[in-house]
């Protein structure tokens, strides 16, 4: 009879050696019906396509856990230095077919689900895009996620976990109207709920300063509740973690305290605290003097800062007790990445825990705390740039803003040190702005308060250090850096367009979805007419799914063989779809002044959402939809033209419209956009650009060769003049028939005829207050749309150019992005180790997972060992071995056994507090540290 097994074999079961992989669509069919019956209790006859989408989600993430898992052991073995990247937004779209193709699964799956009878594609459109981000700031953040999974570094994405994303977009008779993004109403099946991790984040209250030190007193308290949602990389199983905080309001109020009036206003008052993590804010219409929104901004990285230090404590260097934590080690264990000026408020909140908490010197808590920051501007409109009232903030985060006010002395006494006679230096470099009221620049918090800045694209760098931050960037400039962005290749090719994706690797091999520079290989085809003819196939069928689609969606039918010229982004005055708009009406009345000449077939699609609060962005979508409605039901047009604007324009929308694009617009005024990424989708997809010299326009310019793109208008240094010089709008007006006839259609009534003044405000905003000079680029984007339309006309030589575009995008992957930051900012190595999924790091499940959630234990503490000699128990395969291993050891010079101590394979494990814990990789020998 077998020996029974001692508690501690069996917990060691608890494994992930124990889990069978779910790779073989024998197992992914098992485990679909598994879901489907035991989680969520339905079966066939009661089942919707929606619980067959969950059935097959929880599958998926059966398959993704064991590498999450596995992952962070491993993370806390070697104990390699972290990255955190904290933003307000991750826009991630949706997860399911993302995480089958990283984890190639996707054969397997596809496989399994048309033997079930099933259709992936409906099960696929069931899944809500995920509403935690708006526009480039929050995609950027994403793809930014999936490439540093994919090139194996220690990070961890932070924001909140909003529970409303910013609006479903309707079109009702041409007006936005919105609607509640209520993206969590049917679950997330990729998140997972960790109260374990729940920290207080305080407000309000007051400062006292006694003997010991400072405090913050008579605080409100809002739990942050963390879900983490997993990231896995490209065919490497790593897993990452994005970490959302989730605001709840305490639970220490008793129902026999209150009568019925008093226990509804404590409900009412709990609800009010949760709303911080309610609903996201639209990035580009910022709430000035809005309370909630700077409630968000500290709560996220109240709660991250406060997990960092967690994690920093139960590392090998750190201790739960302070004194025995050498913070010094902090900067080369952890880098934290600001995305935007959103989370600014991790810099005072950083030095508030190592002062107030931590008990450090300020001058040691700076240094540190300097080194570990680093931010990412985005923008260089004025507007943009956060301010907050400082009494606000004193109201909110009292000790912060003493903070952030000593910080400010600090910074100007040296700014006076350097420049003695210069004062108006010294008020262009404050943290505090003081005319109109005190407000606190939290872009200047960020240079100040980190060891690097940097631009998103090399002309955006270039404004960043000569025109916006100019002080700052004389006065350190090596601080300031560019990093140009990029996009991950898995989402936007591998995933958006498998056909092109293939279509590639069948001639350069698959390697390039890791390297994306290997498309540089594509140039020895472009003499390839039978490869071309593939290319321009391929597009066809995009087109003609996408038309389908829109039938579908939209209930209108276009032409296929159509031009198809895409304008998808943010509806902003500075992206200029009203220049857009002014095209399409020059065409309309050509056509309708000869309708018999000879008119290259085109489809205008615009799409995009205006900030709830932006009246003008809001009218330029009345314009478009009030245009559209005159152009589609002319006919005389006919489909000569057609325009359509896609409502509710989301990542998932983005993925069906992109592949199926021709002409991709990217028109904003020069000096304007930061860099885009849109542009560098469409590029990668084989789309022609039309664009001005802005952004990353002029990377992919560079490239692709100039001739490559269709270029048009005034380069920044022409903005620039014109703004010396006076720009008078009439001018062009005047000067241009065309222009002219199409802004007077617009003034009179032409396309609004039951409200005739409908587009006053448009027009006085063109003549009178254009900052961004719609007129003065207007004639140089005709030119250039007609010389598309020309070249569109000669397939052969349109399809050499988009080729010649498709293999120079090799520069715009996130990867490359990613392994820049990595090398110059945050000093990490990118690692293409593939973590083995055949064995558990030291304690398993319970060791890493323990050693986080339980961080009261000194874990820190532990001494090295000198192993003997070790023998594995007789008792079978050392992998599988649930026996003890009698181990001895060394320890001060004294042969111990130590029978809290087991061996699997190269994996040596303790159970004793006084010893470490981790890889062994020798019969014996000294072995190193404890994750």
């Amino acid at each position: 009879m077998a020996k029974p097994l001692t508690d501690q074999e069996k917990r060691r079961q608890i494994s992930i050696r124990g889990i069978v992989g779910v790779e073989n669509v024998a197992e992914i069919k098992k485990g679909f019906n598994r879901h489907l019956h035991f989680t969520l209790v339905k079966d066939r006859n009661v089942a919707t396509p929606r619980d067959y989408f969950f059935a097959l989600a929880h599958t998926v993430r059966d398959h993704l856990v064991g590498r999450w898992i596995r992952t962070q052991q491993y993370y806390y073995e070697k104990c390699p230095k972290r990255v955190y990247y904290l933003s307000l937004e991750f826009y991630m779209g949706r997860t399911l077919q993302n995480t089958m193709i990283n984890l190639g699964l996707q054969n397997a799956c596809d496989e399994a689900i048309y033997q079930l009878g099933l259709d992936m594609e409906e099960l696929e459109e069931m899944e809500e895009d995920a509403g935690l981000g708006n526009g480039g700031l929050g995609r950027l953040a994403a793809c930014f996620l999936d490439s540093m999974a994919t090139l194996g570094l220690a990070a961890y994405g932070y924001g909140i976990r909003y529970e409303y994303g910013i609006f479903n977009q309707k079109i009702r008779d041409g007006w936005q109207v919105e609607e509640a993004d209520d993206w969590l109403r049917h679950g997330n099946p990729w998140e997972k709920a960790r109260p374990e991790f729940m920290l207080p984040v305080h407000f309000y209250g007051k400062v006292e300063h006694t003997n010991t030190g400072t405090k913050w007193i008579d605080t409100q308290v809002v739990l942050a509740l963390p879900y983490d949602t997993p990231v896995p990389g490209y065919m490497n199983n790593t897993v990452n973690t994005m970490r959302l905080w989730s605001a709840r309001a305490p639970n220490d109020f008793n129902l026999r305290d209150f009568n019925v009036g008093d226990y509804i206003q404590a409900v009412l008052d709990r609800n009010l605290a949760e709303n911080i993590s309610r609903v996201l804010y639209p990035n580009d219409n910022f709430f000035e003097g809005k309370e909630l929104r700077l409630k968000q901004e500290y709560f996220v990285v109240a709660a991250t800062l406060q997990d960092v230090i967690r994690r920093f404590k139960a590392s090998k260097f750190g201790s739960t007790d302070s004194a025995k934590t050498a913070f010094d080690a902090f900067p080369d264990q952890v880098a934290i990445q600001l995305n935007d000026t959103h989370p600014a408020l991790a810099i005072p909140e950083l030095m508030r825990i190592f002062v107030d908490i931590e008990k450090l010197p300020w001058s040691k808590a700076w240094e540190i705390t300097q080194k570990t920051f680093a931010y990412t501007n985005h923008t260089v409109l004025p507007e943009a740039l956060e301010r907050w009232p400082v009494g606000l903030v004193e109201k909110l985060l009292p000790r912060h803003l003493q903070i952030i006010y000593e910080i400010n002395q600090k910074h100007l006494d040296r700014i006076a040190a350097l420049f003695p006679k210069d004062v108006d230096r010294l008020r262009r470099m404050s943290l505090i702005e003081e005319e109109g009221g005190k407000r606190i620049n939290m872009a200047h918090l960020c240079i100040v308060g980190s060891h690097a800045v940097n631009g998103v694209a090399k002309i955006h760098s270039d404004i960043v250090k000569t025109q916006v931050f100019k002080d700052f960037s004389e006065l350190e400039p090596d601080k300031f850096q560019n990093k140009t962005n990029g996009i991950t290749p898995r989402r936007w090719l591998l995933l958006c367009n498998p056909g092109l994706a293939e279509l590639i690797a069948e001639k350069i091999g698959e390697d390039y979805m890791k390297d994306l520079s290997q498309l540089t290989k594509l140039q020895g085809f472009l003499d390839n007419d039978i490869f071309l003819r593939e290319i321009a196939s391929v597009k066809q069928e995009n087109k003609l799914k996408f038309s389908q689609f829109l039938e579908k969606e939209y209930k209108v039918k276009i032409n296929p063989s159509s031009m198809f010229d895409v304008h998808v982004k943010r509806i902003h005055e500075y992206k200029r779809q009203l220049l857009n708009c002014l095209h399409v009406v020059t065409m309309y009345n050509r056509i309708k002044k000869d309708p018999r000449k000879l008119f290259v077939p085109r489809t205008v699609i615009i799409g995009g959402k205006a900030a709830p609060g932006y009246h003008m962005a809001k009218m330029i979508i009345k314009l478009i939809t009030s245009v559209a409605n005159v152009v589609n039901n002319d006919p005389v047009v006919g489909n000569k033209l057609k325009v359509i604007f896609l409502e509710n324009y989301r990542v998932s929308l983005a993925e069906k419209v992109i592949p199926a694009t021709d002409l991709s617009e990217q028109i904003s005024t020069a000096g304007t956009e930061a860099s885009g990424t849109g542009n560098m989708k469409f590029m990668l997809n084989g789309a022609l650009t039309i664009g001005t010299m802005d952004g990353a326009n002029v990377e992919m310019a560079e490239e692709a060769g100039e001739e490559n793109l269709f270029i048009f208008g005034m380069r920044v240094d022409d903005v620039a003049a014109l703004d010396k010089k006076g720009y008078e709008a009439k001018e062009y007006y005047e000067a241009l028939p065309e222009l002219k006839l199409a802004v007077d259609q617009i003034d009179n009534g032409f396309f609004s005829p039951k409200q005739p003044d409908l587009f006053k405000d448009l027009v006085n905003m063109l003549f009178y207050y254009d900052r961004f000079k719609v007129f003065a680029d207007y004639e140089a984007y005709v030119k250039c749309q007609e010389k598309a339309s020309q070249l569109y006309m000669n397939p052969k030589a349109w399809n050499t150019m988009v080729l010649k575009n498709i293999a120079a995008a090799g520069k715009f992957s996130s990867d490359r992005t990613i392994k820049e930051y990595a090398r110059d900012i945050w000093n990490m190595e990118p690692s293409d180790l593939k973590i083995s999924l055949s064995s558990e790091s030291s304690n398993g499940v319970n060791k890493a997972n323990g050693k986080d959630a339980n961080s009261s234990k000194q874990l820190g503490s532990r001494k090295p060992v000198f192993i003997t000699s070790a023998r594995e128990p007789e008792t079978g395969n050392a992998q599988n071995t649930l026996g003890n291993t009698d181990i001895n050891v060394m320890e001060d010079g004294q042969l111990k056994a130590s029978p809290a101590c087991y061996f699997i394979k190269d994996v040596f494990l303790c159970h004793n507090p006084n010893y470490s814990t981790g890889t062994f990789t020798s019969g014996e020998g000294l072995f190193q540290g404890e994750f």
